[in-house]
């Protein structure tokens, strides 16, 4: 059964950091590219972030490009983002997904508020 847990939100300063972690079982990990999601609140979950299946290769959407790093770990089965420099509208639910896995985690909360 494929299993993905998302941690690491929290409650953070703007400007501050956090780092989100997505165990996975169940799940061919190391042969899928990877991605993170962002689920603002009362908007549609987007991507963000992928990273190849040996993590040679990444991409980012231009609202996280320079503050956000996605990589992975292949022998733990775990993906991780690093998140820097963090903004108001960072805050929502984070997803991680790959290779169409179902059903998808709960995500883990991030909000940013002074």
């Amino acid at each position: 059964q494929v299993q993905l847990v998302e941690s690491g939100g929290g409650l953070v300063q703007p400007g501050g950091s956090l780092r989100l972690s997505c165990t996975t079982s169940g799940f061919a990990f190391s042969r899928h590219f990877m991605s993170w999601y962002h689920q603002a609140p009362g908007k549609e979950r987007e991507l963000i972030a992928d990273i190849s299946d040996d993590g040679t290769y990444t991409n980012y959407a231009a609202s996280v490009t320079g503050r956000f790093t996605i990589s992975r770990d292949n022998s733990k089965s775990t993906l991780y983002l690093q998140m820097n420099s963090l903004k108001l509208e960072d805050t929502g639910v984070y997803y991680c997904n790959g290779g169409g896995a179902q059903p998808w985690g709960k995500g883990t909360l991030v909000t940013v508020s002074s």
